[in-house]
């Protein structure tokens, strides 16, 4: 009768461990690291090649655009009239080409004055060109899809050259960033997946480290002791294929470890 008993409680020993195993198991699974970090933008500038004013703009702040839309005009009275004055120019040169030709033709004129001549028209087409591509870039389009995040100045302002108007945000070019100490750089490699969540986000959402750092941030030039190397940090990038889940600026927790 003795054996029987120590078998049913040998049994429920055996249960018993095995639930505290996966108890444990739980646990470690919680304790997964978790850093603290934040979401960046990488934002295109979008400016004028010319100084202008402002004649129109097309767009307003968090409109989507596409690839190609017009997002603002420049004042194009300066180029207009440097494409007249070009379109001039050459029809100058034409009429002084077509003469120089008909005079070689009746032996009345030199083949220096037609060569003479042809490269003036080549140069006054060349010069008409230009202008033409000026008033063209009078109007700058979007270089990318994207949103529209920040605009700098409005109808009526003076821009100078290279300065930006507006900020375009590619959604592939958020990013998460965050820190790690120096014990855990060791055990991360680009394409490991990441948790990231955040205050109002239904789910956790994934993402892939796409960049670590190979030097440490604020780190003074001198020998440290075992104390003070547990506090140099490095950092971490990554990026999800859900961007339209995060905001710029946001803060954010990065667990470590298993995807489920």
């Amino acid at each position: 009768m003795s054996t029987p008993l120590f078998a049913i409680w040998q049994r429920l020993l055996w249960l018993l461990l095995t639930l505290a195993a996966l108890l444990l198991a739980g646990c470690d699974n919680t304790k997964d690291p978790t850093y603290q970090g934040w979401v960046e933008a990488e934002l295109i500038f979008v400016g004028p090649d010319e100084q202008g004013r402002i004649d129109t703009l097309a767009v307003r702040e968090g409109d989507q655009v596409e690839k190609g839309m017009l997002l603002f005009t420049l004042d194009a009275e300066l180029q207009l009239a440097d494409v007249a004055m070009a379109d001039a120019s050459v029809k100058n040169a034409q009429l002084a080409y077509d003469r120089a030709l008909a005079l070689v033709k009746t032996s009345s004129g030199t083949q220096k004055t037609l060569e003479d001549a042809e490269a003036a028209l080549r140069t006054a087409q060349a010069r008409l060109n230009s202008a033409q591509t000026r008033l063209t870039r009078r109007k700058v389009y979007s270089p990318v899809t994207g949103s529209i995040q920040q605009i700098y100045f409005r109808g009526g302002e003076l821009v100078t050259a290279g300065k930006p108007i507006l900020a375009v945000l590619p959604p592939n070019n958020l990013k998460v960033r965050f820190f790690v100490n120096e014990a855990t750089l060791p055990k991360l490699k680009l394409g490991d997946p990441v948790r990231v969540t955040c205050d109002g986000c239904d789910a956790d959402i994934v993402a892939r480290i796409t960049f670590i750092a190979r030097s440490s941030e604020f780190t003074p030039p001198v020998i440290y002791s075992m104390d003070e190397r547990s506090k140099l940090v490095f950092l971490i990038e990554a990026r999800t294929d859900r961007p339209e889940r995060l905001r710029v600026g946001q803060p954010v927790s990065v667990a470590l470890g298993a995807v489920p």
